[in-house]
């Protein structure tokens, strides 16, 4: 089974030992952002994700589960 979005990001900050408030620190957004995602209670925008893929060293493919 495919897992989310918001599984995906979720699982990489937890790799990386950060809460959501540092992740949210590093790309600019507020915590709350980052608990929706997290929860796939909303997307981010295309900026957003380049950032994240950018932060964790993945492919947006990855992130998007198109890989």
């Amino acid at each position: 089974m495919k897992t989310s979005f918001g599984e995906r990001l979720k699982e990489l900050r937890q790799e990386k030992g950060m809460g959501q408030i540092a992740l949210a620190n590093a790309i600019g957004v507020g915590k709350s952002v980052i608990s929706l995602w997290e929860t796939d209670k909303c997307e981010p925008t295309l900026g957003n994700l380049v950032r994240l893929a950018t932060f964790f060293g993945v492919t947006i493919d990855y992130l998007a589960g198109l890989e």
